[in-house]
């Protein structure tokens, strides 16, 4: 699985070059949905997260099999049980100290899909509420 993946992102990356691949957003696509707080934009799916996206049509069944296996791994361990751990760490400082005010900051990779670091504090009981970009804190 290891050989597949890097084989699969070098692919993608001489594709880039090439020109024969391109991406569908810019940067300031990514900025601008953000800072509105659009995080359901469809720049914000499956395909735009941290997670290599490594399945495609073009893949013969036995390697599009490897790239959902890699693909389902990927999620599990880097965005979902990444996220639980954070809300939870965010959760006990809250705890802790109920007589402090803090300031948590998260890459944009934590607020997409489901399982996002919001919907952990919020299932512990916590509002959660966007602070569009330019609104004093």
């Amino acid at each position: 699985q290891v050989v597949f993946a890097l084989n699969q992102t070098l692919l993608q990356q001489e594709s880039l070059r090439a020109g024969s691949f391109q991406i569908s957003y810019t940067t300031e696509d990514l900025i601008k949905h953000y800072n509105c707080g659009d995080l359901s934009s469809i720049i914000f799916n499956h395909d735009t997260s941290q997670v290599p996206n490594f399945i495609n049509a073009t893949l013969p069944a036995h390697e599009r099999i490897t790239a959902q296996e890699i693909d389902s791994y990927f999620r599990q361990e880097l965005i979902y049980k990444r996220n639980e751990r954070i809300g939870r760490r965010v959760k006990d400082l809250l705890e802790e100290h109920p007589d402090k005010s803090f300031f948590f900051a998260f890459g944009a990779g934590h607020f997409m899909g489901n399982s996002t670091v919001i919907d952990v504090l919020r299932r512990e009981g916590y509002k959660v509420e966007h602070t569009p970009a330019g609104q004093a804190i």
